[in-house]
């Protein structure tokens, strides 16, 4: 797949105020300053597409992209200040939560995950919370050019032992740079597959 045209249509505050269900959506998530922004930049070969920001957490709205006019690319807020339940369901930003169990056109969710760092407990809470939906997950460890192949990979298998005790199939998982593309022919390859199975 090649992104020919990438536009802003709106940005919702909850799932009332979403576009209407006419494209699939491939939405992407991640925790607070873990390279999103720039990562839907460079898959959409446009700079300023989605803003990028020093400020962590940011994006606090569903921001929808028109893509090739036959599909929606979705940021969704990150997940910085998730509040974890007693009962220990992970309850993210509402929207975003409703967004996720309750948008019949959703075909896919990309989890972003900071492979320069161990698992953090927020990025395990979130994939144990959806793993358990019928949606396909696919989790993208971002900004593999700031850090040592070894560590990255290291990082990963960490957090491929805490997904074993919940995932009898193991997610896909891809290495991803923003800064030298690496991973994002591959991403592209996946959403087209989403696509065309949704």
């Amino acid at each position: 797949m090649k992104i020919k045209s990438a536009i802003f249509e709106c940005s919702a505050p909850d799932l009332g105020s979403c576009p209407p269900e006419t494209f699939p959506e491939v939405a992407f998530i991640g925790r607070s300053n873990v390279g999103k922004s720039s990562l839907l930049n460079a898959l959409a070969g446009k700079k300023g597409l989605a803003r990028v920001s020093d400020i962590p957490g940011y994006t606090k709205l569903i921001n929808f992209f028109v893509i090739n006019r036959t599909w929606r690319l979705v940021d969704l807020p990150g997940y910085g200040f998730a509040q974890v339940a007693r009962e220990n369901k992970a309850k993210f930003n509402e929207a975003v939560n409703d967004y996720l169990l309750n948008r019949p056109n959703l075909a896919g969710v990309f989890v972003l995950i900071d492979s320069q760092q161990t698992p953090q407990k927020i990025d395990l809470e979130f994939v144990h919370w959806f793993g358990g939906q019928s949606i396909p997950l696919v989790l993208v460890f971002t900004k593999t050019d700031k850090v040592r192949p070894e560590q990255v990979q290291q990082n990963i298998n960490l957090f491929k032992e805490h997904l074993a005790e919940w995932f009898e199939a193991m997610p896909e998982i891809f290495k991803c740079s923003s800064v030298t593309g690496r991973g994002l022919p591959e991403l592209l390859a996946v959403i087209e597959a989403m696509l065309e199975s949704s």
